[in-house]
């Protein structure tokens, strides 16, 4: 993965991929990750989100873009359990998940970040990451009584692993630091370090470039870029930069008035009067 400014640390452990942490891809008849399908939300009779319907394929990233109020956050909610769905289905990996609440997909490996980062402030930078792989035996009392040594052997792999992963992210200086002392570039970077931790098949960011210094979005987007290729993470990306957009996204999805208003590439979509006329007239009721 690419360094941030100042480089690695000469004392850092091995990367995350040395410690054996690359995510083995899982073969499948279908290339499609995620399906959503025809998906309805209301709000107090308004409809946030009105039959939006796409597609994300296996190991690449998905942009979700259009004007303030189309409906997109919404949207995201719905596929990550945070709200359920008037109507329509949600099918992760060919399973319908449709109103599976947030702790059961991430179970699924659906992970989710947000508009502000939701870091643990006042754990430390190495303690946010330990907390983060799923399925730990430690949080089954008995396995910390009657299967200690299993337990203990298995918080040793993570500790090693984590210590690769903040190496990697550029945060192993950081590692001792309370996270909600990191600043706004350094939290979003903890947040993708933290995914690494659960390893996800598919990772929803919403505006992840959001109120972070204009110098670290091209490390964040290496990050992300890097998580595609390496570990095989897909991503969904709600993001208004469109450049970023376009640098990163291998499809994007345009929305409006809460529906899927087009699909294609960002240099496809500039160039479709619908999402000119949606972004230039706020596409809002």
């Amino acid at each position: 993965m690419t360094e941030m400014a100042g480089g690695r640390l000469a004392s850092a452990p091995q990367s995350t991929e040395a410690v054996g942490s690359k995510q083995i891809r899982e073969a499948t008849a279908s290339p499609v990750l995620l399906g959503v399908d025809k998906l309805v939300r209301y709000f107090g009779g308004v409809a946030a989100v009105d039959g939006c319907t796409f597609e994300i394929t296996r190991n690449s990233i998905t942009g979700l873009i259009g004007p303030n109020g189309a409906g997109k956050t919404t949207t995201v909610n719905l596929i990550a359990g945070a709200i359920k769905p008037k109507s329509g289905r949600v099918v992760l990996d060919g399973e319908d998940v449709t109103g599976l609440v947030p702790h059961r997909l991430a179970a699924k490996g659906l992970i989710r970040t947000f508009q502000i980062s939701r870091e643990y402030k006042a754990m430390t930078v190495l303690e946010n990451l330990m907390a983060s792989p799923r399925d730990q035996s430690g949080e089954k009392l008995l396995n910390v009584f009657f299967r200690g040594r299993v337990y203990r052997a298995e918080e040793r792999r993570h500790l090693e692993k984590a210590l690769g992963v903040l190496a990697d992210f550029g945060l192993y200086a950081k590692r001792n630091d309370y996270a909600g002392n990191l600043s706004g570039g350094q939290k979003r970077l903890l947040e993708l370090a933290r995914a690494v931790m659960a390893e996800p098949k598919l990772l929803l960011l919403d505006e992840p470039m959001a109120g972070i210094n204009p110098a670290l979005v091209d490390v964040v987007t290496e990050h992300i870029m890097a998580m595609r290729d390496n570990l095989g993470v897909t991503f969904l990306i709600i993001e208004h930069n469109l450049e970023v957009v376009e640098r990163v996204c291998d499809h994007v999805v345009a929305m409006a008035l809460g529906s899927t208003l087009a699909t294609g590439s960002m240099a496809e979509l500039r160039a479709n009067e619908a999402v000119v006329s949606a972004y230039l007239t706020g596409g809002e009721a």
